[in-house]
């Protein structure tokens, strides 16, 4: 009972974690109908950002969270306006094109500037254990970012559905032209969109690299990525609380489906995969997706 309890406990902290980085790929998909695949190395730059201002600057913790992510939402904001607004949104296969450039670019460049030397990251949460059930303990960390995710979770949701920049955002991702022809301002909403996601991402991978077991460096998130984007498929790309239930469920299946069977743990990353096939076979939209409704 012990081991499982820790398993199970070792399973909600990676799944929150994902589930932060899931949502910042819903808020993406929700404008664009696209899987940005540069997100986890928005959230990279995003982590070195807070990494700087922490340790060389002296900025306090979450201050300089709260910093990283202005920063890199900015930053986003910039390149939805230079690099994604010039192409036709309903035509994916340019924008995958430029994610893609883009998750290579900001590899390299990560690397060029921070090198790939493994950097420890400053602690978010307090150190310890807030509940110990026999040899099994849940620390604060885990407490930390299960708490981080659902508050994260219930603003986005606050933001989309009680502000108006919210309700264009809901308008534009439900019917582009429509939105168009109402007045609404497309272009600023999506890139309201592109620099929410990159600040959500930015917060996920500093609460992800505060991990005690951890360190940053410039292919961290790239794994974090295929687990978020398994997390998201499964509880349906234009859900926010739908990443939330996709991305523990994947936690869970990481670490008790694979410790409890004879799947060594290299494997745990290709799981999350047949996970993400069996989900796009069978339930294409997800748990709580809305499914696409074709009109002929």
């Amino acid at each position: 009972m012990d081991l499982f309890l820790n398993r199970l406990f070792d399973g909600l902290s990676n799944g929150s974690t994902y589930a932060l980085i899931a949502l910042a790929l819903v808020m993406i998909f929700k404008a664009t109908t696209l899987i940005n695949f540069a997100q986890g190395e928005f959230a990279m730059v995003g982590a070195f950002i807070v990494l700087v201002l922490a340790t060389e600057q002296g900025v306090p913790m979450w201050i300089a969270v709260l910093l990283g992510m202005i920063i890199s939402g900015l930053a986003a904001a910039g390149i939805e306006r230079t690099l994604i607004r010039p192409f036709d949104p309903s035509d994916h296969l340019p924008l995958v094109i430029i994610t893609l450039g883009l998750f290579l670019a900001i590899n390299a460049i990560a690397g060029i500037v921070w090198r790939f030397d493994p950097r420890r990251f400053p602690e978010l949460f307090p150190s310890g254990n807030a509940v110990t059930i026999g040899s099994a303990t849940l620390t604060w960390y885990t407490v930390g970012v299960v708490v981080t995710t659902f508050a994260t979770a219930s603003l986005l949701s606050l933001l989309l559905n009680k502000t108006k920049i919210g309700l264009a955002f809901r308008a534009v991702s439900s019917n582009l032209e429509s939105s168009e022809l109402v007045g609404v301002r497309v272009g600023p909403t999506l890139q309201f969109g592109w620099a929410i996601a990159a600040a959500v991402g930015t917060l996920g991978a500093a609460v992800f690299v505060a991990n005690p077991v951890l360190q940053l460096e410039p292919t961290i998130m790239i794994r974090v990525l295929i687990f978020a984007v398994s997390a998201a498929a499964l509880g349906g790309l234009d859900s926010l609380w739908g990443a939330i239930i996709g991305g523990i469920a994947i936690g869970m299946v990481q670490s008790i489906v694979v410790g409890y069977t004879p799947i060594p743990n290299e494997m745990a990353l290709a799981t999350a995969v047949v996970v993400l096939m069996l989900v796009l076979i069978f339930r294409p939209s997800g748990l709580l997706g809305t499914a696409q409704v074709e009109r002929v």
